[in-house]
């Protein structure tokens, strides 16, 4: 698309701008970190990246201290490869860091200082591509708890960043294996190797979910149950981990603590009493090596995804605990990525499932990425007018004030993991979203220096993952199969501004004809991150009640939309 001149001159201000603030700072001759490791530590040599981690809170360790925003503490990230025992990794004026850009930027004084090596390993894809990758270990793709990486202890140090020192560090710890995952009365957890993911990645690959089954399950083996599928961020335990509860919160948790446990508990009293329909509850599992969630579609740098989830682990959920096993029978839901998840799995195995109810979904339009339009915009960090530029949000608070730009956010990536290996957001849309970049690794829709979009990447995921763009190209044979299935709830005042893509997709399907939509989609007035549709309660509490809410209102749609003859009593 052609653009006036003053537009494109102010576009390249501003990816020189974007330059300055993301790449490399430049070389000094003031502090220097060393980080090494002993023999005897780990199974080296190492391919992987090394952190160092600088924090002026004595509450936890520093590797616990890392996220976007700007009360982030502070990291360095430096690529290694085949790193062997004694052999130093340097830290210096030169290292890009997250929030402060340098070591030059960081103020002398007292700092509780780490190091953490996540280890990569290599995996031969049936592409042909081989990649180095952090694995996941069962602890959801976090790498300052994933088994097997070498850490530092927390030292207090002063430093002058100003000063030509070298301050060494030596990681002397390997983080041990997570636990097994513990069943309940009514908490079962399923994994199956998956043929289809394990014939992607080139090696062994699993699956898992955590099933909530019902009360009278085994009192009752005639009954056959619909299942509810909840989509959302890897969890050890069932809901994020305290969406149930089996026992009473302990009289020693306060704040948000406590009030977490009190709703788990309450949910369990709710089920347990039979005050919830009679389902199959189930959360997936698909921590992978770029992120704890695989979006649950197929994809080029994830693989077969979507189908292994499917055709593979909802089956073999279903023959366990009597599930009824067919698309009419089966709910889809989840809030932020389980929201994109819900409706995008809805959208791509429409035969499959039976209704999908999705809370504050990831971008649904990508006209809308967050506030970036992928397919006008020239530059993902910069608003850019005929005179000016001003740089574009990421994130927001309740009271409207920026706590992120999109080049903070994407440079909060960057610092972790080179070539898109992060395992965070930006990250995980690319490599769900894009093709495979000519090293194997995912092609990057922009940037990460300057913020500049690559159109044919932008192009390509138009036609693959825009499920705005899917839902009107692909109308003609997806209306019939989506009429009445779709729920959405955002608040309009969403924290990533995901609103805006919703607007987007809902101004479509109400222009829709033969057939009409005919589902519903709720905003949250003024609510922020994410809006679960009950607009008297703060989305904190509204988040922790959802259960309780939704799937009364899936078992009556279920029932109300089974085919004839359909089995709508034995689980009732």
């Amino acid at each position: 698309m052609k653009r006036c001149a003053p537009l494109v001159l102010i576009t390249a201000l501003g990816s020189i701008l974007a330059a300055r603030a993301t790449a490399a700072p430049a070389v000094g001759k003031g502090l220097r970190f060393e980080v090494s490791f002993p023999r005897g530590v780990g199974q080296g040599p190492f391919d992987g990246r090394v952190y160092l981690l600088l924090s002026k809170d004595a509450a936890k360790e520093p590797r616990f201290q890392i996220h976007e925003g700007i009360d982030s503490q502070q990291i360095f990230g430096v690529d290694v490869a085949k790193l062997a025992p004694g052999q130093p990794v340097s830290v210096d004026g030169s290292t890009l860091g997250y929030p402060a850009r340098s070591l030059g930027e960081i103020p002398a004084g007292e700092y509780h200082v780490q190091a953490v090596l996540n280890v990569y390993e290599a995996f031969k894809r049936s592409d042909g591509h081989t990649v180095l990758l952090p694995p996941d270990r069962g602890e959801g793709q976090q790498w300052s708890s994933k088994p097997g990486n070498l850490v530092s202890p927390s030292r207090k140090l002063r430093i002058d960043p100003a000063r030509p020192e070298v301050v060494r560090i030596a990681l002397t710890q390997v983080i041990p294996e997570v636990e097994a995952p513990r069943e309940t009365k009514y908490l079962k957890h399923v994994k199956i190797k998956s043929r289809l993911l394990s014939e992607f990645w080139g090696r062994g690959m699993e699956l898992a979910a955590w099933v909530l089954i019902p009360p009278g399950f085994d009192a009752h083996p005639e009954a056959r149950y619909p299942l509810a599928v909840y989509h959302g961020h890897f969890s050890a335990d069932w809901q994020a981990g305290s969406g149930f509860r089996e026992e009473p919160p302990s009289p020693d948790l306060t704040g948000r603590d406590r009030a977490d446990a009190e709703y788990a508990y309450k949910l369990y009293q709710d089920w347990d009493a039979g005050r919830l329909p009679k389902m199959l509850v189930m959360t997936v599992q698909h921590a992978n090596p770029y992120y704890d969630d695989s979006y649950a579609v197929n994809s080029a740098n994830l693989g077969p995804y979507g189908d292994a989830i499917v055709r593979e682990l909802i089956p073999e959920v279903e023959r366990r605990f009597r599930g009824i096993g067919q698309g009419w029978a089966r709910t889809l839901y989840g809030g932020s990525t389980g929201g994109w998840e819900a409706l995008a799995a809805q959208v791509f195995y429409p035969d499959d499932f039976g209704g999908a109810w999705c809370f504050c979904p990831d971008p649904v339009d990508f006209r809308a990425y967050e506030l970036v339009n992928i397919y006008e915009d020239e530059n993902a960090y910069w608003k850019a007018g005929p005179f000016a530029g001003a740089p574009r949000p990421a994130k927001r608070d309740p009271d409207g004030h920026v706590t992120a730009t999109v080049e903070q956010s994407s440079r909060f990536e960057a610092v972790p993991g080179s070539r898109g290996r992060s395992t965070d957001q930006w990250d995980i849309w690319q490599a769900v979203y894009g093709p495979v970049g000519a090293d194997g690794y995912p092609k990057p829709i922009w940037d990460k220096a300057t913020g500049k979009i690559d159109p044919e990447v932008a192009a390509y995921w138009r036609e693959h993952y825009d499920l705005r763009h899917i839902l009107e190209r692909d109308w003609k044979t997806l209306g019939p199969k989506l009429a009445g299935k779709i729920r959405i709830k955002t608040g309009t005042l969403d924290t990533y501004y995901l609103e805006k893509a919703v607007r987007l997709l809902e101004a479509f399907l109400e222009r829709t004809t033969e057939p009409y939509w005919r589902g519903s989609i709720e905003y949250g007035h003024d609510h922020p991150h994410c809006f679960t549709g009950d607009p008297s309660q703060p989305v904190s509490v509204s988040r922790q009640t959802v259960n309780q809410r939704i799937l009364p209102e899936m078992a009556e749609h279920l029932r109300r939309t089974a085919p004839p003859g359909a089995d709508v009593e034995s689980w009732r």
